[in-house]
């Protein structure tokens, strides 16, 4: 049986004792006739989806006629499942998961990518000399596991390094302190999230914050194994509902009027990230925004639109590479509607006539200055 399978039936268990919301249906009905969406988040509130905070924030929702009630992830939510189970309108999640997830069953569709690109890095202290992947053979390497790990072992394999064998991989926990503390080698960290923990961490040598200067990246978008990460997932069977696939474009016009806004607005959504309760502090939050928007902006073709050789990339990856037991995230290439350009180009257009900038060729990220703990 697959690592995947045995993860995914874990986490299913998990998700319905800890999800218990109702269905939402896309029928009338809401506050002032707003038709009531829910949207199942990946991870607690977190500049990761300010896009769509400041969407709820700034009515662009309603101004396309929805409510949107963001449910908030977790450890023990699979955002995919939720949809496929009936209980969200909407769900973000990873490319690689979520097709592992349509692999066992689950009726779900990439209807907009809203990430271009990967936040996924190994992070080492700079005298250790591990600067790229083959470094890595003979070294303690964390990983998160349960998915997230695939990027890693796919670097590692084309540098010639067999995970199950040529490393000691250990459970890592999410955050960096065994990383700190010297008990791994490298560890694996979010560009907008847990490397910037590094940062705000003090050294106790000096007294002062650590730098980018005390460690060294392995950026897997330079390693060339990057997988495409969060984007919106739709219910497949809904998608051939005729009010379902408008009101899919509406969310999704609404949402990059979100994503553009925290662009142009980064401390503004830093400041709706914390209200919405984000258990991280206000620098911490600007340096996620800025970092996020990295991952979104510029836009080539347009936010959200899947790019096909990414996206076969991505499946490749989950076909080919082999974790520390032998297991792919996927046994073969998926099957049915995975993904469609179809609704995000109409938003795109909806957006572009609203006088959106819907490609953020002018972005600019800016410097943040982290404090201690990230406050």
């Amino acid at each position: 049986m697959k690592i995947s399978r045995i993860v995914l039936a874990s986490v299913l268990a998990l998700t319905a004792c800890g999800t218990a919301d109702t269905p939402s249906t896309p029928a009338p009905g809401g506050s002032g006739g707003l038709t009531p969406i829910k949207l199942q988040l990946q991870w607690f509130f977190q500049a990761q989806f300010a896009g769509y905070i400041a969407a709820v924030d700034q009515g662009f929702y309603a101004e396309q006629g929805l409510q949107v009630e963001l449910l908030e992830g977790g450890v023990d939510i699979v955002p995919q499942t939720v949809l496929a189970q009936g209980k969200a309108d909407y769900a973000i999640a990873w490319v690689p998961k979520a097709l592992a997830s349509r692999e066992q069953g689950a009726g779900i569709t990439d209807v907009g990518q809203i990430f271009a690109r990967s936040g996924t890095y190994q992070v080492a202290w700079k005298d250790s000399g591990i600067t790229k992947a083959a470094d890595l053979k003979g070294k303690k390497v964390g990983n998160w596991g349960f998915g997230n790990e695939f990027e890693l072992f796919a670097g590692m394999t084309e540098a010639g390094i067999d995970p199950g064998k040529d490393v000691t991989l250990v459970q890592q926990q999410f955050d960096m302190q065994a990383l700190l503390k010297k008990e791994i080698d490298a560890a694996q960290a979010m560009s907008y999230n847990e490397y910037a923990q590094l940062l705000e961490a003090k050294n106790p040598a000096t007294g002062k914050l650590y730098t980018a200067d005390d460690f060294s990246i392995i950026d897997w978008k330079t390693e060339g194994t990057s997988m495409l990460q969060d984007a919106v997932w739709a219910n497949t069977e809904k998608l051939n509902d005729a009010a379902y696939q408008q009101q899919t474009v509406k969310f999704l016009t609404a949402s990059i009027k979100g994503w553009a806004f925290c662009r142009d607005n980064a401390e503004k959504c830093r400041d709706l990230v914390v209200a919405k309760g984000s258990k991280l502090g206000k620098s911490h939050q600007l340096w996620q925004m800025n970092e996020v928007n990295k991952l979104i902006w510029p836009a080539e073709g347009g936010i959200g639109v899947i790019d096909e050789d990414d996206w076969k990339q991505t499946v490749d990856i989950s076909m080919t590479t082999k974790n520390q037991t032998g297991d792919t995230v996927l046994t073969k290439a998926p099957e049915g509607l995975a993904y469609t350009n179809d609704y995000i180009k109409q938003a795109i257009e909806q957006a572009k006539t609203a006088g959106v900038d819907v490609n953020g060729t002018s972005f600019a990220p800016a410097t943040v200055t982290l404090e201690e703990g990230g406050a």
